[in-house]
C-alpha cells in the first residue's frame, strides 16, 4: 500500500509541475476580400453596424469590444463620425450535453448573438449514489464580421472563425475567435484555414 501511495504521490507531482500556463485555441477560418488588388484597408475608419435585433441586445455590446480590440491590431480605427466603412459584427454559441453513455445528449441552439457566459445548461440528469460526475459538455462558438464601404455599399471584406471545445470562458473563447477571423487581413488565402492562438490557462 506504501509503495502504491508513493506512485499516486510522484504522479500527482509530475502532473502538477507538467501543467501548460498557456492553452491553444485552434479556430477554423473562412475570409474572403473583395476589394481590387493592392488596396489598402489597415489604415481605414469604420463605425459598427448593428442589424434589428442586434439593436437591444446587451451582449452585442461586449462583442463589438472585442472586434475593435481585433480591429485594432490589424490597424483598422474606430471613427464614428468619419467612417469609411461600416462594420456588421455577428456571434452566436451552442452546447452540446453528453449523458453518461456517452450519447449526444439535447442539442440546445442558443439565439443568434447569444453569448450565454456563465450560463451551463442542465438537463434534468438526476445524479444520485454512485455517479459523482455531470454529464460532458461541448461548445460551439462562431463569430464573423462583414466590412462594408459606406459610399458605395459593396462589402470589401468577410471573414468567420469557429471553434469547438470543452472550455467553458466564453468571453475569452469570443475575444480569441474575433483575433482569428482577422489573423490574414487584408489578404486572405482562398479556402478554409485552420488558425492556433495560444492564451493564458
Amino acid at each position: 500500500m506504501k509503495r502504491i501511495a508513493a506512485l499516486v504521490l510522484t504522479a500527482s507531482a509530475l502532473l502538477l509541475t507538467g501543467c501548460a500556463t498557456t492553452r491553444t485555441v485552434s479556430s477554423q477560418v473562412t475570409a474572403v476580400a473583395t476589394v481590387p488588388a493592392g488596396a489598402q484597408l489597415q489604415a481605414a475608419k469604420y463605425r459598427f453596424e448593428r442589424l434589428p435585433l442586434q439593436v437591444h441586445n446587451p451582449e452585442a455590446g461586449l462583442a463589438e469590444q472585442q472586434a475593435e480590440q481585433a480591429l485594432a491590431a490589424v490597424g483598422l480605427v474606430r471613427d464614428d463620425a468619419q467612417a469609411q466603412l461600416s462594420v456588421l459584427v455577428g456571434f452566436q454559441s451552442s452546447q452540446y450535453v453528453y449523458d453518461p453513455s456517452g450519447r449526444l445528449g439535447a442539442n440546445p441552439w442558443r439565439p443568434y448573438g447569444a453569448f450565454a457566459f456563465g450560463r451551463h445548461g442542465a438537463f434534468g440528469y438526476n445524479w444520485g449514489v454512485g455517479m459523482s460526475t455531470p454529464p460532458m459538455t461541448d461548445y460551439r462558438r462562431e463569430v464573423s464580421l462583414v466590412l462594408r464601404d459606406l459610399r458605395t455599399g459593396q462589402v470589401v471584406y468577410e471573414t468567420r472563425a469557429s471553434h469547438y471545445g470543452v472550455w467553458r470562458d466564453s468571453e475569452t473563447i469570443f475575444a480569441t475567435l474575433f483575433k482569428a477571423a482577422l489573423a490574414n487581413f487584408p489578404n486572405p488565402p482562398a479556402g478554409v484555414q485552420r488558425v492556433n492562438i495560444e492564451i493564458p490557462n
